[in-house]
């Protein structure tokens, strides 16, 4: 052969070789549209909003996917959802509230402001050693258990919760419970307002949460994002009924799980916690309480559904990044609901991630593969 021809025969297997490389390097990555999309026709989720913020504004917005399979209507990023346990978070920067007005200490015992827990037994029948106090309830240390609905007025509920045996000595262990709902009674007893006014006034209305509420409108109801449960058929989804999301029941504001919200809406309180209490130079909350409800308050118990993780109060706080949570920096803390929603803030690469869906038997929604996808999307583009 030719020497010129062994040459160019050579130089095009480097360039193959080359444009190889450049391929696998720049491999084609989906978008997160396409990504979410994939769930939507696997019947995973029949839609979700996501949103990406950080102290300055949003970053993106994005909608796919139907609110409603049955009228075939489109998801639009406007969409309310059933925010349930991502309510709890909310309900505990409302008592902090109390607290920086020295109205509520977090060491008061709960007896203080709500005599019927005077009466607390542990299921022997026995007194607790230690008083159950605030900052229990705000950790989930305090041994309530037990179901999270309301059971008539607020005030009726906590007169329940307190006659509940507890299942541990306050402060020994932690476990997911009503607690927040009773911080709910303290917000009103100390507060001197009914706690779903007291939210609206002091944190709603400051930040301009004009789509956050216990009792939406019937304007805002044509906009929430029904609830799906896996249906009969694999890959199949059917609407599922829930008390969080029954407005035929005689409904009651409920401190642990009974808010509906916008992604706008979650961006602008999240934001505000991000920036220590403040956003638009108003402000709801000290900065010293910000620090004290997200950091880690449990010590070395055990929290959480996903490893690595302590409690704040009210807030989950990641101490050790991994799985679900391996994009994130130690520190970020957040927030996850029953229906699938999510929302955290990673202060260290200045980022707000929020989720909504609206789907029911799906398993861990703090560990969903959809949740693990978003924020992976989200650190790459926008993260530091």
């Amino acid at each position: 052969m030719p020497c010129h021809s062994i040459r160019k025969l050579v130089t095009f297997s480097m360039l193959f070789v080359f444009a190889s490389r450049a391929a696998a390097t720049f491999a084609y990555e989906p978008s997160l549209a396409e990504q979410l999309a994939k769930y939507v026709e696997g019947g995973k989720i029949s839609g979700a909003v996501t949103l990406v913020a950080n102290r300055d504004g949003v970053l993106d917005v994005q909608a796919v996917g139907k609110a409603d399979l049955d009228s075939n209507t489109a998801m639009r990023d406007t969409a309310l959802f059933g925010i349930a346990s991502m309510t709890k978070p909310i309900t505990a920067a409302a008592l902090m509230i109390l607290v920086d007005e020295g109205k509520v200490r977090l060491d008061d015992p709960v007896s203080k402001h709500i005599p019927a827990f005077g009466e607390s037994k542990l299921k022997s029948g026995e007194a607790p050693k230690e008083l159950m106090t605030v900052r229990h309830l705000l950790t989930h240390t305090s041994g309530l258990g037990g179901s999270q609905q309301n059971e008539g007025t607020l005030a009726e509920t906590a007169d329940e919760l307190a006659r509940r045996p507890l299942d541990f000595e306050p402060g020994t262990r932690w476990q997911y419970s009503p607690g927040l709902t009773v911080c709910g009674r303290i917000i009103e007893v100390a507060g001197g307002t009914p706690y779903d006014r007291f939210l609206s006034q002091r944190i709603f209305e400051p930040l301009g949460m004009k789509d956050t509420t216990f009792q939406p409108s019937e304007e805002q109801r044509s906009r929430i994002a029904r609830l799906y449960e896996p249906g009969k058929t694999p890959g199949t989804l059917a609407p599922v009924r829930h008390w969080i999301t029954d407005f035929e029941a005689d409904r009651t504001p409920n401190p642990s799980a009974g808010l509906f919200s916008t992604a706008a809406d979650l961006a602008r309180f999240h934001r505000a916690i991000l920036r220590g209490g403040e956003l638009d130079g108003v402000r709801v909350l000290s900065d010293a309480s910000v620090r004290d409800m997200t950091r880690i308050q449990t010590g070395t118990l055990t929290t959480g559904f996903t490893s690595g993780n302590g409690w704040g109060y009210g807030w989950c706080v990641v101490r050790e990044p991994a799985g679900v949570t391996g994009m994130l920096r130690p520190g970020t803390f957040g927030h996850g609901g029953a229906f699938g929603t999510q929302v955290w803030i990673d202060p260290d690469q200045d980022l707000v991630f929020v989720l909504l869906i609206q789907r029911a038997k799906f398993g861990n929604g703090d560990d969903s593969e959809i949740r693990r996808g978003f924020q992976t999307w989200a650190v790459e583009r926008f993260g530091r």
